[in-house]
């Protein structure tokens, strides 16, 4: 019987090793994804929409916002938590998609990778350089403690942490404001809007 279980328990290890997904693989298909909705011959609307369907998918939207808020987050109560998380969701996805849609055609190959720990991963990256644009070294931080399903927490464009500015805004933001979460939520509600 002990052998039975030992066998099933290694074949069961094995057919999940065989179904995880390597960093690596995970952003070039992501970019592959984007880039094709890119490409289409669509509205921008269309786009846009599209592009936050796929950031739902792979950015881990929770864990940005958490970082992005801070020690802040400490001083929230749960309606307050929610609240800034049903905010924070909407900023992301506007700004995110917004930005995107702008490229026509974006040409991204991921050239390598390297295992920081068990839940990270940087994968580098070029964004090809067009008569437009000159090339772009983009790194991505992927958040690996799910195996099976690795997301997105960072970008560092050009050595710039994207999480690290959004971070550095919205302390900004709370302290000309004393530290009044709503100044920040009213801010991501205004952009929002916009």
């Amino acid at each position: 019987m002990k052998k039975i279980f030992f066998v099933l328990l290694v074949l069961n290890l094995s057919l999940l090793k065989a179904f995880a997904v390597e960093p690596d693989v995970f952003v070039q298909s992501t970019v592959n994804r984007a880039s094709e909705i890119l490409a289409k011959n669509i509205s921008q609307e269309e786009k846009i929409n599209n592009l936050k369907l796929i950031a739902k998918e792979t950015v881990d939207i929770k864990g940005v916002g958490f970082y992005s808020l801070g020690s802040a987050r400490k001083n929230l109560n749960d309606q307050q938590k929610i609240q800034y998380f049903k905010l924070f969701e909407d900023y992301f996805l506007k700004s995110f998609s917004s930005r995107l849609s702008e490229y026509t055609n974006p040409e991204i190959d991921v050239l390598s990778k390297k295992v920081l720990s068990e839940n990270y991963t940087i994968v580098n990256s070029i964004l090809r350089g067009t008569t437009e644009r000159p090339e772009i070294k983009i790194d991505w931080r992927i958040y690996t403690k799910n195996k099976d399903n690795p997301l997105i927490r960072d970008l560092i464009i050009e050595g710039l942490s994207l999480a690290r500015t959004q971070k550095e805004e919205f302390a900004s933001i709370l302290n000309s404001n004393d530290g009044d979460i709503n100044a920040l939520f009213k801010t991501l509600e205004e952009f929002t809007k916009e």
